[in-house]
Formats: structure tokens, sequence, C-alpha cells
């Protein structure tokens, strides 16, 4: 398992790739409310500290494989220092969990992945001013085609059986389902 060390070079790492100037949410302080979901919740490992640190490393609104090229990028580092191989593929796997393009396949996975979506329960000012900050980074999609595809990823959570899946994080569930449905309609 990795040490504090390594864990500390990671964020010293990752943490230029947050500053870009056109990311307004997906920062450094994204990353730090992931990790503090998790060590709230009694369930932060060092392999989930290294997957919370490269899941967004790679952003860019216009592109649909920021999380592969995350895991790639983080992947090249994390090789870099000599990581062995076992956690290089379970980092990997965390990182591409965070896709929300399919259902975790493990405990690990479930975890970041609520974590991740852990603003989706958040009171709703905090839900509003990450709904804004989402909207500023696709300011380049015009409005209509933005409710459009924004009212899309919303009603996918939605239609969702459980947007939460493990049970540390069971309590968002219903404050998700209402800050979702009043994002939708104002949306209109």
């Amino acid at each position: 398992m990795p040490d504090a060390a390594l864990l500390a070079r990671a964020e010293a790492f990752a943490r230029p790739f947050y500053t870009q100037a056109y990311r307004v949410y997906h920062t450094a302080a994204h990353i730090e409310a992931v990790l503090s979901a998790l060590r709230s919740r009694q369930v932060l490992t060092p392999a989930l500290t290294l997957a919370a640190w490269g899941h967004d490393l790679v952003y860019d609104p216009q592109r649909l494989d920021n999380e592969e090229r995350s895991a790639e990028v983080f992947g090249a580092w994390l090789r870099g220092q000599g990581i062995q191989p076992e956690l290089e593929g379970e980092v990997r796997a965390l990182i591409l969990a965070t896709r929300h393009a399919a259902p975790p396949a493990t405990r690990g996975e479930a975890l970041l992945v609520d974590a991740d979506l852990s603003i989706l329960g958040a009171n709703p000012e905090a839900f509003a001013a990450y709904d804004a900050a989402i909207r500023q980074e696709y300011a380049f999609v015009p409005e209509e085609a933005y409710r459009v595809r924004r009212a899309r990823v919303l009603q996918g959570f939605l239609n969702r059986e459980r947007i939460f899946t493990t049970p540390e994080f069971a309590e968002l569930e219903e404050r998700a389902r209402v800050n979702l449905n009043t994002a939708l309609q104002n949306l209109g």
C-alpha cells in the first residue's frame, strides 16, 4: 500500500491540473470535497485517495474521454513512482468508474462514485452553486442545447433505482432527488 509520502506527491502532482482557468466546479475544491466525504464516513483508503486526485486530472468539457485520459496520465505518473501494478490497476478502475456509465463493480468503486456524486445530495444552496458552476464550464454550449443535454443528464440520475449505492451515502438520496427535480424544473 502507498505511504503518506506517495499520497503527498500525488496531491502535489495533481493540484496544478485543477487550476486551469476554465474549471469552475472540477477544481481542487471538488477533490477535497470527495476526500472529505470519504474521510467523514471513515472509508477513505490510500487507493481511494489516489483515485480521487486522479479522477478529474484531465478535464475538457468538450470531450467525452476525460476519465480515460485522466487514468492514462495518472497511471503513467504512478508507474514512474514505482507503484505496484495491482494498485495501479485498482486506481485505474476506480477512476474509470467515475464515468458514471455503468454500475460500480466493487465496493471501492461504489464509494468513490457516491463521493463524487455527493454534491447532488448537498443543501439547496450548495447544489445551486454546483449547478451554476457546471453551466459556466459548458458556457460554449448554446442555451437551448445545454438545457436539453443537461436535462438528459439529470433525468438519467433520477431514473436510477438508487443514486447512491453504498450505505454510507444512502442518507443523501432523498435530498439529491429533490435537488435534481428542482434543477430540471429550472431548466424549463
